[in-house]
């Protein structure tokens, strides 16, 4: 884990495999699938809400709101998501392109956006 100071003195930690387990373990239902060899997701319902490159430097995919989508693919180290642009996914390729605080929240807002498509049995079984 890496310390970034940024230009205001905000104190940032970059965003781990180990820090992002615990965030995205941490939701109720959520579960993990292997996929394309080599990217951990972390699913609802049996849907991709976070996929993280199993590699180092890790970079994770995130369902976005549209209005945050152009915003977000603006920053230095974030992208839109190959294959998944069109659906609101955008790609962090440098985990200090958020900061702690940020990444809770685009990871809990992945969750509640794809958990508020599941059918609604689904959703009641998760809880």
């Amino acid at each position: 884990m890496s310390i970034i100071l940024f230009g205001g003195g905000i104190l940032q930690f970059d965003m781990d495999h180990a820090q992002l387990e615990r965030l995205c373990i941490g939701l109720t239902g959520t579960t993990t699938d292997i996929k394309w060899g080599n990217d951990l997701c972390y699913l609802i319902g049996g849907k991709m809400y976070c996929v993280a490159s199993l590699n180092v430097p890790m970079k994770v995919s995130l369902k976005v709101l549209p209005e945050e989508f152009g915003e977000l693919t603006e920053r230095d180290g974030i992208i839109p998501a190959p294959y998944m642009a069109r659906n609101g996914w955008v790609f962090v390729e440098k985990s200090s392109a958020l900061t702690t605080t940020e990444w809770k929240y685009y990871i809990l807002q992945s969750y509640e956006l794809v958990f508020n498509k599941l059918p609604k049995k689904t959703r009641m079984q998760i809880g």
